[in-house]
């Protein structure tokens, strides 16, 4: 009978259509795509957080797809003065792992693409995850290599990378009261300028989890630009440079669906 055959086909339409949202219309391309990214690094057997690791191989055909489609790599700082012409892509980086140095930055200078670096201030061996949720208190994190203030200065000095300002202790803003919030922003900003001697314009808000007041205080403290982690693609000139979206890069995803969320913003109906 063909009806079971029918019906698995319409089944499996289904599920990709879903998963991927294939259907949604293409952002102008004229409009600057902001990725996050946060390790460049082959995925673990059983790891929570693979999601967060895209491997060097896939990071390598990610940046030979966007030079062969003519994007014009920028920093934050270069973003915000943009204006509307031509494609253009921001890498951005959060947390500051090891691997950004060891793996990313090689790739960066092959293919002479820039990225802001979005460093958390003070980073020992706190878990960050578990700021956002008590149960993901799995060490996978806290375990992780991260970035030395040598390794930055290595980095800075390259000339691929900018720095931006992920709080002091990657905190979970929120849950913190005003003068605890305003520490976390402005402090921040202070101690990676007075310990890389460069300029700090750019703030990433901690699991993308902000409020209004979050907002005014990193316009208090003097950041120009902001990035969320909130889905999509911002037009020219940007609406609010203090909530950026962003293109979230999965290393659980393949090559299609990079592809797709540069087309779109997105990956499926609800990503």
């Amino acid at each position: 009978m063909i009806w079971p055959w029918l019906l698995s086909g319409a089944a499996a339409a289904g599920w990709f259509s879903t998963r991927y949202a294939w259907w949604r219309r293409t952002v102008d391309w004229q409009r600057p795509r902001v990725l996050m990214y946060h390790m460049i690094a082959a995925p673990r057997r059983g790891a929570r957080y693979n999601g967060m690791r895209v491997s060097p191989e896939m990071f390598e055909r990610q940046l030979i797809w966007l030079r062969e489609n003519e994007f014009k790599f920028v920093s934050m700082s270069e973003l915000v003065a943009a204006k509307p012409g031509g494609r253009t892509v921001a890498l951005t980086f959060d947390d500051g792992y090891a691997d950004n140095l060891f793996n990313a930055l090689p790739l960066l200078k092959k293919y002479e693409a820039r990225a802001t670096l979005y460093l958390v201030a003070v980073r020992d061996d706190t878990d960050w995850s578990a700021k956002k949720k008590a149960h993901h208190d799995s060490g996978e994190l806290v375990r992780e290599p991260k970035l030395t203030d040598e390794q930055v200065r290595a980095m800075l000095e390259s000339g691929c990378i900018e720095l931006g300002a992920h709080t002091l202790t990657h905190a979970n803003l929120p849950k913190l009261d005003k003068p605890q919030r305003r520490s976390e922003i402005r402090d921040s900003k202070i101690k990676l300028e007075q310990l890389f001697g460069v300029k700090v314009s750019s703030f990433a808000y901690p699991f993308g989890i902000w409020e209004r007041k979050d907002r005014e205080l990193v316009a208090e403290s003097g950041f120009t630009t902001a990035v969320t982690t909130d889905s999509g693609i911002d037009p020219l000139p940007l609406p609010d440079p203090l909530a950026i979206k962003r293109v979230k890069v999965s290393g659980k995803e393949g090559f299609f669906a990079f592809r797709l969320r540069l087309r779109t913003g997105r990956r499926g109906v609800r990503k």
